[in-house]
């Protein structure tokens, strides 16, 4: 699977930004996708995942704010970014799992990665 995330950019606070993840292969639907993000200076942290069947999970600092999506007839998964806080600029991963059963957040346990996309929050 090859993973290709795009979306990023220079936004204000406050703003919004959607993320996608376009995977090619046919497989696309068998596998549990998520968002992680890397600050500067920082290890790359969770953000978001969705199982197979659409359950969604979501770390604690992005709840209330950022919601994941996928389209399994596109073969793409979105991370959609509302009110974005100069805390939330970091390199933007996307990436696929083969073997979890639900939704992870465990880093691990993902197969495949895309390049990243930048987003970048100013105050």
């Amino acid at each position: 699977v090859q993973l290709q995330a795009s979306g990023g950019g220079l936004v204000q606070a406050g703003g919004s930004l959607r993320l996608s993840c376009a995977a090619s292969g046919r497989t696309f639907s068998s596998y549990v996708m998520g968002w992680f993000r890397q600050a500067p200076g920082k290890e790359r942290e969770f953000v978001a995942s969705i199982s197979r069947r659409d359950s969604t999970d979501l770390a604690g600092s992005v709840k209330g704010r950022f919601t994941i999506a996928r389209d399994n007839a596109k073969n793409t998964v979105y991370l959609q970014m509302n009110s974005l806080k100069p805390g939330d600029t970091a390199v933007y991963y996307c990436a696929a799992a083969s073997k979890p059963a639900y939704f992870s957040a465990i880093e691990a346990e993902y197969d495949y990665w895309g390049q990243g996309t930048l987003v970048t929050v100013s105050s």
